[in-house]
């Protein structure tokens, strides 16, 4: 299953394993246990600290669990977590073996004091570049409490149960059967939804802060940037950001990002942030900025956040950044994550052999329509310009592809499509593991 240097790479990894750990799989006669089952053998092979049996008693077939033995921890793969989930394998495999998270103290000491019984169930797609964030978080939450469970489920591989919960957007998170999320979800984000009094107890920390003498509003390139150069002149120095990395993180392919040939947002928004905590930053993660009350005279400046919290600084740098824009048409808020998407690798996959529309002639958009060609039966890309605008060499590889349909309107019908410049992809159609 595993090639000789994926081999080697993940027995290095395992080398970090310190407890035992028992993988239980539950297996049928079909070709994709056959292939799991392959998977498995190859990381048992790896470590003598694993151990690896078929009981064949969940229902959900193929699948394993991950635990110690006689060990309370409950996180299961249904599926095969190949592709972007394989990295979610490697780590449940390294903590559930005692290896450390990352995570920062206080954030482990608030997952095992979470009061509450919880199981997760987590839809993924092998090629959604945001699933393993959410994956990876649910799994360390597994391994921290004993009274939270999760499931990773690969919707290409149990169909019916994606036709019944009717999911159509990936990375899509249930808590109790009931719908919890959808999207990208970080470790911290997720505990607040769960930690009601969390937001409490942070707006008091925030409060309690000392004015800043530079307060970046914003945590994108730009919030990061203004940052390192405020705190290499030796100033006091804060970020309070809804999300930091904020809309690169929802960027797959970035290949006009200087010296850098080429890299994905996640990497790049790991490394800004990185990058800004070698400075003495204060970094204010999760905090959705609301009011601004301008300093007179020489005052200082205010900020008031949306879970009640309020900073103070004498100089503010607004870098809120940008997010993806809607067409403000009927029905798109109704079928939002339910035939309307904004994600072309995530959710893509979801629209396997289906006709599908991409909104949009600039780069952003003629990229999905490329991407999606190779997927879906047709794309029509619909642009509100007289012509496209994405780069010539992009027109170039999308008029090559005979299943694409560029449509775009004269100066005349602009105002037909009601879409703001630079206008994000939308995907339309119905979806088809």
């Amino acid at each position: 299953m595993l090639d000789a240097t994926l081999k080697t790479q993940l027995k290095t990894y395992l080398e970090r394993v310190t407890q035992p750990i028992e993988i239980v799989a539950s297996l049928d006669d079909g070709a994709k246990s056959r292939e799991l089952l392959g998977l498995l053998q190859d990381i048992q092979a790896l470590s003598s600290l694993i151990t690896l049996r078929d009981d064949g008693q969940d229902p959900r077939k193929p699948s394993f669990s991950i635990n110690r033995p006689g060990g309370d921890i409950s996180l299961r793969f249904a599926g095969i977590p190949m592709g972007h989930e394989f990295t979610s394998l490697v780590l449940a495999l390294l903590q559930v073996g005692g290896h450390p998270s990352k995570a920062g103290q206080d954030v482990l000491e608030q997952i095992a004091a979470l009061d509450g019984d919880y199981l997760f169930e987590t839809y993924f797609s092998l090629s959604c570049q945001n699933c393993p964030d959410v994956v990876q978080a649910l799994n360390l939450m597994a391994v921290i409490n004993p009274r939270v469970r999760h499931v990773a489920i690969d919707g290409a591989l149990f169909q019916a149960e994606v036709d019944q919960r009717q999911v159509m957007a990936v990375p899509s998170v249930y808590l109790n059967g009931e719908p919890f999320g959808q999207g990208r979800m970080g470790l911290e984000e997720i505990i607040a939804k769960l930690d009601t009094g969390a937001a409490d107890r942070e707006a008091k920390k925030l409060n309690a802060k000392a004015p800043f003498d530079v307060l970046v509003i914003g945590g994108g390139p730009a919030g990061a940037a203004a940052a390192v150069y405020a705190a290499r002149k030796g100033i006091r120095t804060g970020v309070a950001a809804e999300r930091f990395g904020g809309q690169v993180l929802d960027t797959l392919a970035i290949e006009n990002f200087i010296s850098v040939k080429e890299t994905e947002g996640p990497k790049l928004a790991m490394a800004l942030e990185e990058h800004v905590k070698q400075y003495d930053v204060d970094i204010m993660n999760l905090q959705r900025a609301e009011q601004l009350i301008p300093g007179r005279d020489g005052a200082l400046h205010e900020i008031r956040f949306a879970g009640g919290a309020s900073l103070k600084a004498k100089a503010l740098i607004i870098a809120t950044g940008a997010r993806w824009r809607e067409m403000n048409v009927p029905g798109e808020q109704q079928y939002r994550n339910r035939g309307v998407a904004y994600c072309p690798h995530c959710d893509g996959p979801l629209f396997k052999g289906k006709r599908v529309a991409v909104v949009g002639g600039g780069n952003s958009g003629v990229e999905a329509a490329i991407d999606l060609a190779g997927i879906v039966s047709h794309v029509t890309l619909l642009e509100f310009d007289s012509k496209l605008r994405a780069d010539a060499v992009l027109q170039r590889k999308l008029n090559s592809l005979p299943n694409v349909t560029a449509d775009h309107r004269s100066p005349d019908h602009r105002s037909d499509w009601r879409r703001p410049e630079g206008q994000r992809p939308h995907l339309q159609g119905s979806p088809d593991w």
